[in-house]
């Protein structure tokens, strides 16, 4: 277990990796990324039961699905920084022949990628798998997975919530980013979603929030709390209103940075408001 210190000086390093990821081949998915920064660190730093010594099958372990595929980004420096892969290999991102691609595969054989992701909203449904998977062998450990705001607009993922209650799998915790913005805009200007708590709460599933989503101390216990709720005939969800490009100013609560890279200038920028803890790759 990390401290909320240690866990803000890993937050720091993190964001330092993605920006320069993403700058690094003029590409990637900055936004998304730093605004799941907490989220992602403490879930696997404090609350994942996972084992780095990856096995494909993740018998005996909790299991973590990233169906919002195109912020591999966070993902990947997660896991390095757990210690899946050498930090040292976040320097091949998005590169020719490299194992970490613009969105995830399983075809490279990454440690810590159970499914490829990226085409949105099929992501609900392999965690739902994968949780049925875990009652089937009488596996207690838990199905946590996460999705943009954006992506609920794909019909599959409703299906996918409307199966899941209706089958009472209720080992299952999905996290939606809800940070209101998507490619091409804000979610209200693009496609509103309306009420999504009132939505969740209609199709039956138990729904947790929380306001302050870039907080360490509310995820966790959000997360704390959420675990408490399983293995109660119903999935849960946690709707975290994160803001879209956290910890740097000028990209954060804009679309504008869903999927544009720094330039050199802005890059340095952005460093300096999160300076190096955990030393760069």
């Amino acid at each position: 277990m990390k401290s909320i210190k240690e866990l803000e000086e890993i937050c720091t390093q993190i964001r330092r990796d993605i920006l320069r990821m993403v700058h690094t081949n003029n590409s990637g998915h900055p936004g998304g990324s730093l605004g799941c920064t907490e989220f992602l660190s403490i879930l696997y730093f404090n609350h994942l039961k996972h084992n780095i010594s990856f096995e494909m099958d993740g018998i005996n372990e909790d299991l973590f699905f990233l169906s919002n595929g195109h912020i591999s980004p966070v993902l990947y420096s997660v896991l390095a920084r757990s210690g899946y892969f050498d930090i040292k290999e976040l320097a091949t991102f998005r590169k020719l022949n490299s194992r970490l691609q613009g969105h995830p595969t399983t075809h490279e054989k990454l440690e810590g990628i159970r499914v490829a992701s990226g085409s949105l909203g099929q992501g609900l449904s392999v965690a739902i798998g994968a949780a049925l998977t875990k009652k089937l062998n009488n596996d207690n450990h838990l199905i946590y997975s996460l999705h943009g705001d954006g992506e609920l607009q794909e019909g599959q993922i409703w299906e996918a919530i409307m199966y899941a209650s209706a089958n009472k799998i209720d080992n299952i915790i999905a996290t939606i980013d809800y940070n209101k913005k998507q490619i091409d805009g804000s979610l209200d200007d693009v496609l509103p979603m309306g009420d999504l708590k009132a939505k969740f709460n209609a199709f039956d599933w138990e729904l947790l929030e929380v306001i302050e989503g870039n907080d360490l101390q509310s995820i966790s216990h959000t997360l704390s709390q959420a675990k408490e709720m399983t293995g109660k005939q119903k999935p849960i969800a946690i709707l975290l209103h994160t803001k879209m490009g956290n910890g740097v100013d000028f990209m954060m609560g804009t679309h504008k940075w869903h999927g544009n890279a720094p330039n050199d200038e802005q890059l340095a920028s952005a460093l300096s408001q999160n300076t190096e803890t955990l030393g760069d790759y």
